[in-house]
């Protein structure tokens, strides 16, 4: 059964017992996945309401794409958990002779870097939704406006937890200049978020008094 299709209580124990995955890079998805779901929520709950009907065209587009995105990230929870299952794969490989290692040694590199380029999508994908954020924030229904914040703060630790699982991997990755790069777009995907949600906050906040 893919993770996604278990219960909350069921998924939550999985977390909780002694396997290593699913972990960090796969609760980062499912909260970006809860991220999307609450500015969908906002979209929906904007639309229809002739008082905001000048935001229903903005909305319209919002609820379409955080549908995408969510979706993307609700697969990235078991993709993370595969890419770590391809990384012990690698490691209990045989290791008796020269051609033995040499074969280890290139499956752990690419389990290395399979296990790197998932979370860095996944910061990618929360990249997008954090600009979806500020628009249900600045256009959405002012009744929900607490929510669409929190959909921004799941997005940031979300996008934190990504990134070290970008970052947790990097040693492991054979090419220094792709290690390079992945850990470049991480760090750019991070401060982008960063910006999105303080601007967030600082609406928020505003609003509230």
């Amino acid at each position: 059964m893919k993770l996604v299709q278990m219960t909350v209580e069921g998924f939550l124990d999985e977390l909780a017992s002694d396997s290593p995955a699913p972990g960090g890079g796969s609760v980062a998805a499912l909260a970006g996945a809860a991220g999307a779901a609450l500015c969908a929520m906002v979209a929906r709950l904007t639309l229809g309401r002739e008082k905001l009907r000048d935001a229903w065209p903005d909305m319209e587009d919002l609820l379409r794409e955080s549908g995408e995105l969510g979706a993307r990230l609700r697969a990235l929870v078991d993709e993370d958990t595969e890419a770590y299952a391809s990384v012990v794969a690698a490691r209990r490989l045989p290791k008796a002779s020269d051609a033995e290692r040499a074969a280890r040694g290139a499956a752990m590199a690419d389990a290395a870097l399979r296990s790197a380029r998932v979370p860095l999508e996944t910061l990618a994908v929360l990249r997008r939704l954090s600009v979806c954020a500020a628009r249900v924030v600045e256009r959405g229904n002012p009744a929900c406006m607490t929510d669409a914040g929190s959909a921004a703060q799941m997005i940031r630790a979300a996008a934190m937890a990504a990134s070290y699982n970008v970052r947790v991997n990097l040693p492991d990755v054979s090419d220094p200049v792709e290690g390079q790069r992945l850990q470049e777009q991480a760090a750019e995907a991070l401060t982008a978020i960063h910006g999105a949600v303080q601007d967030i906050e600082r609406v928020i906040d505003r609003r509230l008094g």
